[in-house]
């Protein structure tokens, strides 16, 4: 039986669709709403070394061509870097693939208007869950509701560092600790 490329692309276009059509029901409850697609983002890429993150999750809460941004501080020169989900997953486990990383929200202020919402979440990153605070900062997280779920676009953030403290109004936790 000869099959021709016409079928061969028949049967990959059904294959990929199942497999999009499974993620959008696995992760249905990711993106239904704003809290639930920030808690994902930081549960995803959280987690021990030993831990594989699930990297198919991560992608599937941005829009096709969202983008991570972190901004950069050498020399008194600020900058930013901008990768894809893709090249952010690529990233983490070339560099963070040996370290347990812990990133937590610990405020959050949400802006919402129509269809678009921007988030100001500040976070602590801990090398365990219950360990010290080793870093902080803010993510600035810009949202869009379509298509009956949320995307994120953008993550733009920047760590405290010298010269960048972060402001009091964005420390107080969650827990109403300082």
């Amino acid at each position: 039986m000869k099959i021709t490329r016409i079928t061969w692309l028949s049967i990959l276009l059904v294959l990929s669709t199942g497999s999009v059509m499974q993620a959008q029901d696995k992760y249905a409850e990711d993106v239904k709403d704003i809290q639930s697609i920030l808690t994902a983002l930081y549960e995803v890429i959280s987690g021990p070394a030993s831990e594989e993150r699930d990297w198919d999750r991560f992608v599937y809460l941005f829009s096709a061509d969202g983008k991570l941004i972190p901004t950069t501080k050498a020399n008194n020169q600020v900058g930013y870097i901008y990768w894809s989900p893709q090249d952010y997953v690529d990233l983490f486990k070339s560099r963070r693939g040996a370290t347990d990383f812990f990133e937590f929200e610990i405020n959050r202020v949400v802006e919402q208007f129509g269809a678009i919402a921007h988030v100001w979440s500040t976070y602590e990153l801990r090398e365990a869950p219950n360990g010290p605070p080793t870093n902080r900062g803010i993510n600035s997280i810009q949202l869009l509701k379509g298509n009956d779920r949320w995307y994120i676009m953008n993550v733009f953030w920047s760590s405290e560092n010298e010269g960048y403290m972060l402001p009091e109004d964005y420390v107080i936790r969650r827990d109403g600790r300082r």
